[in-house]
């Protein structure tokens, strides 16, 4: 399988299970543009993919552990799968992606913006870099302990029964976004405004994790509700 990447634009081409390393080791003129390429199992660890642009790739199970992708910008397709472990993603921007399943273990996100994906499933654990944000996402079931998402605004978030334990999630706004199911142990809320978040029935357990955020009156007469224990104005 040819794996020619001697021009900076690869279009419409198959580099799937390719071990990419060597050939993007090579300089080009201009930072790298793929577009509609299938890159499923790809090997792209270590590379440098500053800038670089993904249009509707296909990248399943593809391999970026460590690779440098400081300021690239991935656009629909999907990764679902992928490995970005130890990755640097400063300032790089996911946009209307399947990354479900993928995992980010060890790697920098500092400013990196993540915008209508898919994060079902994703590990999200041990993240270095602070600013990265998740607007219109789902992650459901997403192992996201110790994220730290302080004064953010979260907006159209699907978090059911993810692991948000020990999360930073002090000083958030939360709109149109789910939280049911989710696991709230020693995570923070101090400050946060949680009027537009679905909490669904909290536990005891679970609810005194809220301390020092805000909530509405109707989610407060749900929490009582689970306990037994009937409002009556």
């Amino acid at each position: 399988m040819s794996t020619d990447l001697s021009s900076p634009e690869t279009t419409d081409a198959d580099l799937s299970d390719s071990d990419l390393r060597d050939a993007l080791a090579d300089a080009v003129s201009a930072p790298r543009v793929f577009t509609r390429c299938d890159l499923s199992g790809a090997d792209l660890r270590d590379t440098d993919l500053t800038d670089a642009v993904f249009a509707d790739c296909r990248m399943d199970g593809a391999r970026f552990e460590r690779a440098v992708l400081d300021g690239a910008r991935f656009t629909g397709g999907g990764a679902p799968g992928a490995l970005f472990a130890g990755a640097e993603c400063a300032d790089t921007r996911f946009e209307r992606m399947d990354l479900a399943n993928t995992r980010w273990q060890g790697a920098l996100l500092t400013d990196t913006v993540f915008t209508g994906c898919r994060l079902t499933g994703a590990g999200l654990t041990s993240l270095r870099g602070i600013g990265y944000t998740f607007s219109q996402c789902n992650m459901m079931l997403a192992r996201g302990k110790g994220l730290s998402l302080r004064g953010r605004t979260l907006e159209g978030l699907r978090l059911d029964e993810a692991d948000l334990a020990s999360a930073d999630l002090r000083e958030t706004v939360w709109k149109e976004s789910r939280l049911r199911g989710a696991n709230l142990v020693n995570a923070r809320f101090a400050g946060a405004d949680l009027r537009g978040a679905d909490l669904g029935e909290l536990g005891l357990d679970q609810a005194g994790y809220l301390r020092g955020a805000n909530i509405s009156p109707a989610q407060a007469g749900l929490i009582l509700g689970a306990l037994g224990i009937t409002v009556v104005e």
